[in-house]
């Protein structure tokens, strides 16, 4: 979406696109997969356990932590990477919403 777009919707809305659009990929949802069975890990953990190459791994890991899903640290020469939390909390609080709104309203639909 180009910038001038993107100034019609709430700031809300735009960091929640954000994290939809980088959880739109079957590789970003194994890497989160991933990272919430080991906690935390290196990139090359991530390589060694998905059938892609390891400059696609580190395509889809900056993604991820673009759009705040994902936190890295730096170890040594490699990078550690874990789940983080505040993008997390961004969607759960959309989809409580959603959830809320649906009870509210049950059988009131078209």
């Amino acid at each position: 979406m180009g910038a001038s777009k993107t100034d019609s919707f709430t700031e809300k809305q735009n960091e929640l696109a954000i994290l939809a659009k980088a959880l739109g990929h079957p590789a970003r949802i194994a890497i989160i997969d991933f990272l919430l069975k080991v906690d935390s890990c290196m990139c090359g953990d991530i390589v060694n356990e998905l059938p892609l190459a390891q400059p696609t791994i580190s395509q889809h890991l900056k993604e991820l932590k673009n759009a705040g899903l994902i936190k890295g640290n730096f170890e040594g020469a490699s990078i550690c990477y874990c789940i983080d939390e505040l993008g997390f909390e961004k969607i759960k609080g959309l989809f409580q919403e959603v959830t809320q709104h649906l009870e509210k309203n049950k059988n009131q639909c078209c």
